[in-house]
């Protein structure tokens, strides 16, 4: 018994238990008899409460911080210490997963991108279905306004297939000035090579064992396995990438990113991208070397 109110509840209990006195009572557990007939004035907040549980309901993976954004947006401004006790009497704590081993020693601090299309980042993130089977999802983010440019789910993505798929990505989104992976073959593949030496695109690989140089979809790739992969059980590949699809919709859309003071990726995006002229591309042609104008 260490808060007033866990003494106070002691009292009450040796006072019916026991028949004592208040006086004797709170000698007992070592309480000040005025402290056990304080009555608080506090107000029971039922309405932050219940929308607190319903948020925390429906994103287990998130903590009072990002969950005061969500608060803010409906109007509920609490005072943060407030918050966080709120927070904490409701049970809300999000459990820590598993740890992983920390880099040890100092690390430069990464250059920032100025504006959104300047720089991508690539990875890999393995799942298995409910029946066993295992499939990969390509993560595609932008690093200056954190959007997820692609999630791509299937049980083979090789190099050419990846380059299918950031072909597509640039006819949406412009081209790139960089692109950051790391070494796996699907990265280092001819198939990689001929298309970064055809759009122009320079492509960085990040030294061997230090995950930590590609650090914005190392981060973005633990928010999807925490708030995503983990909290389903996928029935099938189709199943996979909708929810993928979803979650996505959502990640980009609704979801505060604390890095951006609450903002989402989209809004970074569309602010990053007001008043610049569309982008024009020259992409060579396979057979003949002609160049094709795309514009975005």
């Amino acid at each position: 018994m260490v808060t007033p109110v866990a003494k106070r509840q002691a009292v009450d209990h040796i006072r019916g238990v026991l028949a004592l006195s208040e006086r004797r009572a709170c000698a007992l557990v070592g309480l000040a008899r005025r402290v056990a007939r304080y009555i608080s004035t506090r107000a029971d907040d039922v309405v932050l409460r219940q929308r607190l549980r319903e948020l925390a309901g429906q994103r287990r993976r998130f903590g009072y911080r990002r969950l005061s954004y969500l608060l803010a947006r409906e109007g509920l401004t609490p005072n943060h210490k407030k918050l966080f006790r709120l927070y904490q009497e409701e049970g809300l704590k999000v459990r820590h997963r598993g740890g992983r081993k920390r880099a040890l020693g100092t690390r430069s601090p990464m250059t920032v991108p100025q504006e959104p299309g300047q720089r991508w980042s690539l990875d890999f993130v393995s799942d298995a279905l409910i029946c066993g089977r295992r499939f990969r999802i390509l993560a595609v983010i932008d690093d200056f306004s954190r959007e997820n440019l692609a999630l791509v789910a299937d049980t083979s993505l090789s190099g050419g297939r990846v380059a299918r798929e950031l072909t597509t990505l640039v006819e949406r989104y412009g081209k790139p000035l960089m692109i950051v992976s790391d070494n796996g073959t699907e990265f280092t593949s001819q198939a990689i090579l001929k298309w970064a030496d055809g759009m122009q695109v320079e492509w960085h690989y990040i030294a061997p064992g230090k995950p930590q140089q590609n650090g914005f979809v190392e981060s973005f790739n633990g928010r999807l396995r925490d708030e995503c992969l983990n909290e389903t059980l996928f029935t099938s590949l189709t199943h996979a990438r909708q929810i993928l699809a979803d979650w996505r919709e959502d990640y980009n859309t609704v979801r505060p990113h604390s890095q951006l003071n609450g903002r989402t990726p989209d809004q970074v995006a569309r602010q990053g991208s007001r008043g610049h002229a569309p982008k024009t591309l020259a992409i060579p042609s396979t057979p003949s070397h002609e160049k094709r104008e795309l514009s975005f």
